[in-house]
């Protein structure tokens, strides 16, 4: 389970778009803050995903990625353009393949192919289109469809995969999806033939009735997700703050425990990584927050800004085994007591905010007042400065488990 969300400028405080997200896997899946450098191949060469191999395209964008260890996707991530993905699993009445892109390739791909949000989106279509969906995401054989949500500095889309099947919503000013399928009706672009084919498989009786979310989905959803619901806590929280979302209310926004948990303390699942993004138009330089550690409200964002060079991160996976030095894995081993029942109160984990919460307000004001000062100094003193706040960042979040 997860919870991705998107504001569009105008819904902002300050006019930038900002992408919000929790990837909710199994709790003892390491997620990592890997960067993959802009690059060129030759004519001909194979690119190996996670289970298949698909033709490398000519150059590649740089990316910063929040990457489960084990396979060659990433739950979310941005490029060196502004572009950023994230993705939630969702079921529907389609069969599922066996093999194919996971959808988590199929992100990284629309990262690394992309200038745009909209060139990702029809990027990944077309990658959907030839590859396919498809091949287990984790030890215990768990497979599912996809649902994204992409954007930019001007725009962002809500695309929804199902086996063979898609269809895209333009955003308008606020979204978010979780793991249930969302695109009411027949969305502003599909899959040709896919009202059809619903026809031909008992899904709906005809055009008139074809709803996606309610067609497609293999169990019964609400006309209106209440509150209470992951769904539906995410959405009013963007509806109820349209016009002044920020970055820091987005990052509180995935800390939420009471109504809808969407910060996840499961004993199995948890939400492992999350990111958030403030992107920029003109020339300006967007800024990416990511965790990189488990459980958000136990956590520290820290900032990134392109290039990545010299901030903190690790080499792509996947790799073979979970490293014990990794700071994700030393995270989620000293806060694993912290855990349990996060609406109720405990003294230590109390005192665990204490601790980390004037960090990141810190980092967050040090971030605020740098960008203050953007067009007055140069770029590379910029990149420098950022470079700093991220390494101390880092250093800071790990004394605190130290």
């Amino acid at each position: 389970m997860c919870d991705t969300y998107v504001a569009l400028g105008h819904a902002t405080k300050n006019g930038n778009v900002i992408f919000g997200k929790n990837s909710d896997r199994r709790g003892n899946e390491a997620q990592l803050i890997t960067y993959v450098p802009r690059k060129s191949y030759s004519t001909g060469e194979v690119l190996k995903c996670t289970h298949i191999e698909i033709p490398q395209v000519s150059e590649t964008a740089a990316v910063i990625l929040s990457q489960p260890y084990w396979m060659y996707g990433a739950e979310m991530g941005a490029n060196e353009h502004g572009v950023v993905i994230g993705n939630e699993a969702v079921s529907s009445k389609e069969p599922l393949r066996d093999t194919g892109l996971l959808g988590m390739d199929i992100l990284r791909l629309g990262l690394e192919r992309s200038k745009s949000a909209k060139e990702a989106l029809n990027i990944m279509i077309d990658l959907l289109e030839k590859h396919g969906q498809g091949g287990i995401h984790n030890e215990k054989g768990l497979n599912y469809h996809n649902s994204y949500i992409i954007a930019d500095s001007s725009e962002a889309y809500v695309i929804e995969a199902v086996g063979e099947w898609w269809i895209v919503e333009n955003v308008k000013d606020v979204r978010s999806i979780s793991n249930n399928i969302s695109i009411r009706g027949k969305g502003d672009r599909r899959k040709e033939g896919i009202i059809q084919h619903a026809i031909e498989r008992g899904y709906c009786k005809d055009e008139d009735s074809f709803d996606f979310m309610l067609t497609f989905t293999d169990h019964e959803l609400p006309e209106k997700f209440p509150p209470d619901t992951r769904d539906g806590c995410s959405l009013k929280q963007l509806n109820d703050n349209k016009g002044n979302i920020t970055v820091e209310m987005i990052m509180n926004f995935l800390r939420t425990h009471e109504p809808a948990g969407i910060c996840m303390h499961g004993r199995y699942n948890q939400s492992v990584g999350s990111q958030v993004s403030e992107l920029k138009q003109g020339n300006k330089k967007s800024i990416h927050w990511f965790t990189g550690s488990t459980i958000p409200c136990l956590g520290i964002f820290k900032p990134y800004m392109f290039p990545i060079d010299g901030q903190n991160v690790l080499e792509p996976g996947p790799y073979s085994d979970i490293n014990k030095e990794w700071f994700w894995s030393k995270h989620s081993k000293f806060v694993k007591p912290l855990r349990a029942n996060p609406q109720l109160e405990n003294e230590e984990r109390s005192a665990y905010y204490q601790k980390i919460q004037p960090i990141e307000k810190e980092i967050l004001k040090e971030v605020e007042n740098l960008i203050n000062q953007e067009g007055e100094i140069s770029e590379q003193e910029l990149f420098s400065k950022i470079k700093v706040i991220n390494n101390e960042a880092w250093k800071k979040s790990l004394e605190t488990i130290e």
